[in-house]
């Protein structure tokens, strides 16, 4: 492993005609969030799914207050369970500037187990900050600070516009007192926007694969070049032998996890899908420096980023917005991005990883994989499709 300086983002690339930046570093991320809200000139789309009471937090809603004082409309949502440290007198000073403002799904009952996952800033339909960072502290520091390793990226250009559409629906779905979930699988497949270069597609409760899911599945079966950064890593065996599948073909997979998170279960889960992995030839690597929540596929010359993790519920049950790219210049960019997160992480070969496959952690490993990729999946599942109509 060498030093813990993270690598140097390249210049901004511009695909079929929008602006793409990356957003690596948690204090330039910031910033670039500031400078959007500050810029914009007629409306804000924001949509978080962890919002805390904290000097970050403090920072951007008051950047939007600001913006509501110029004039700018601006709507707000958060999800109900990741914003449940934000109370109401927090986001009252929005409120009171006359921001749209909606909590998705706050009340108990049998949805509660959904969670609205995604992260966009979006600044009069021309400009968009997406990735896997929420609105906290810890999403935009340093590593030496031990903030989490993140990503962000903002897009400029006409491609963007799709989203506000999309995030309209949603917020007047999220706003009903009883919402169907069929509404919002309609809301999925009907905003997901499928032509060019970029692709938005959106996942979250449905029935068949997800318009993401069903990308992903795609790319996977043809790709012969895999790069995964994947904070939380722990997909269904067929997906798992899927990703595999790639190295079987003689091509080459990179799989980066964390060694370190707020939750070691996932952590574990992770560590249960190796065994299978490392016999098909996966190079696998854990990232060192800090906890990382990274979300980042590249495919051949195809690149996710946005807020999914490669794991069950984001794959099959939580709202999600992902960004396909299909540049093959992008996503060289994005694998020297890979490169230099690699060069920050320790790899585990089959040597190693047998020697830490004890029993003891076998067992650990399997129990922390049942939960999450098996358990909460199928609970959740039921529970939410409970009495639902099938069509839709």
């Amino acid at each position: 492993m060498h030093a813990t300086t993270p690598p140097t983002v390249e210049e901004p690339i511009t695909v079929a005609g929008n602006r793409l930046t990356l957003l690596a570093d948690g204090p330039d991320r910031l910033e670039a969030l500031i400078a959007l809200i500050e810029g914009a000139k007629e409306s804000l789309r924001v949509l978080y799914y962890i919002w805390e009471d904290d000097d970050t937090g403090r920072r951007v809603r008051d950047a939007l207050v600001a913006a509501l004082g110029r004039g700018v409309c601006v709507s707000l949502l958060v999800d109900g369970f990741g914003a449940a440290n934000a109370t109401e007198a927090f986001f009252q000073p929005l409120i009171d500037a006359k921001c749209r403002f909606c909590r998705f799904a706050p009340r108990f009952g049998r949805r509660y187990l959904l969670r609205n996952h995604q992260k966009l800033a979006l600044a009069d339909e021309r400009r968009v900050i997406i990735g896997g960072f929420n609105i906290a502290d810890e999403y935009f520091g340093t590593i030496e600070s031990g903030a989490w390793r993140d990503l962000g990226l903002l897009v400029e250009g006409e491609s963007v516009s799709c989203l506000a559409p999309y995030f309209d629906d949603l917020f007047s779905w999220a706003s009903k007192p009883d919402p169907r979930i069929r509404q919002l699988r309609r809301i999925l497949s009907r905003r997901s926007h499928t032509d060019g270069a970029l692709h938005w597609l959106f996942g979250g409760p449905t029935r068949r694969l997800s318009p993401w899911a069903r990308a992903v599945r795609r790319d996977l079966r043809a790709a012969r070049r895999l790069d995964l950064v994947a904070a939380y890593f722990a997909p269904g065996p067929a997906l798992l032998r899927r990703s595999g599948n790639v190295a079987r073909r003689r091509g080459e997979v990179r799989l980066i996890t964390a060694a370190k998170s707020d939750n070691g279960a996932t952590v574990s889960a992770a560590r249960h899908t190796y065994w299978l992995l490392l016999k098909r030839g996966v190079r696998i690597f854990e990232y060192q420096p800090t906890k990382m929540h990274t979300k980042l596929f590249v495919l051949d010359d195809v690149v996710h980023i946005g807020s999914a993790n490669f794991d069950m519920r984001s794959l099959y049950l939580n709202l999600e917005m992902m960004l396909r790219i299909e540049d093959p210049g992008f996503a060289g960019a994005m694998r020297r991005f890979v490169d230099g997160e690699v060069a920050q992480s320790v790899e585990i070969t089959l040597d190693t990883h047998s020697r830490q496959r004890t029993l003891f952690n076998r067992l650990r490993w399997g129990f922390a994989y049942f939960l999450l990729a098996i358990a909460d999946y199928r609970i959740s599942h039921r529970l939410n499709f409970r009495n639902e109509p099938l069509a839709g």
